[in-house]
């Protein structure tokens, strides 16, 4: 008969928080490979449409907000909209080296220098906004990654931003659930309705936050919801913050 029966608890409680920890790592892998065949689907069968959309969405930002009484206007949208549509193109050869965006950047603002009216900045605050839009969807797609993945000073995070766009979109639990949700796989809308009890413009609203948010897209028009590289590496940072505060016994 065993002398120390606390001394095996502690044992078998060691090994299950190892087990713990290996399931856990074994789903996390499973769902950042899930991600990847996503993304890497949508990429194969949309980047046609992705492409026509984001170079529709330069021709109309352009024809809009343009300076309209300016004796260069034709040929700076000529310019501007060739410009804007080879940076779309590349979202059809991933992945996009960051060398090739910081190019095209350096070519906005230098093309700026070489522009003689202060109305100038106008122009280029539309296309500098269109072309960081197209650069936006790209990370969500992880088609193109910077390299500056480093740990922000505290001091310098903006507030309103981390709020808006990080803590909003979350702030509620039926959120949190549907985003957890499509972490591990896409899902249609019947499927989080019965997952959330919400039903019809209850569920609308919340997966329209998250939309909004740039947590989860639609894969297309009534089509099944999934998390963006974007929504991904929140809900890993939630979980390695979990992880390190939850209490003991969960």
């Amino acid at each position: 008969m065993n002398e120390h029966p606390d001394s095996d608890i502690d044992d078998i409680r060691v090994k299950l928080d190892e087990i713990h920890r290996d399931i856990r790592t074994f789903i996390e892998d499973s769902n950042r490979q899930h991600l990847e065949s996503v993304l890497a689907f949508v990429r194969s069968d949309y980047a046609d449409v992705l492409e026509k959309h984001l170079i529709a969405d330069a021709e109309a930002g352009l024809s809009k907000n343009m300076v309209k009484r300016c004796d260069r206007l034709d040929q700076c949208r000529a310019v501007f909209t060739d410009m804007l549509q080879k940076n779309a193109s590349l979202i059809r050869q991933p992945p996009v080296e960051g060398e090739s965006i910081d190019s095209r950047r350096d070519e906005i603002t230098d093309l700026r220098k070489a522009m003689p009216y202060d109305k100038c900045d106008i122009c280029f605050s539309e296309v500098s906004d269109l072309f960081e839009k197209q650069v936006s969807l790209m990370q969500s797609m992880r088609i193109y990654e910077t390299k500056k993945d480093t740990k922000q000073v505290i001091s310098n995070i903006p507030t309103e931003s981390v709020i808006d766009d990080i803590l909003e979109p979350l702030c509620h639990p039926k959120r949190l659930e549907i985003l957890k949700a499509v972490s591990g796989q896409s899902m249609s809308f019947s499927l989080l309705s019965n997952l959330t009890g919400l039903r019809g413009g209850n569920l609308l609203f919340h997966l329209q936050k998250l939309s909004d948010g740039g947590m989860i897209i639609q894969q297309h028009e009534r089509g099944d919801y999934m998390i963006t590289g974007k929504g991904f590496r929140v809900m890993e940072g939630i979980t390695e913050i979990y992880s390190v505060l939850a209490p003991e016994d969960n």
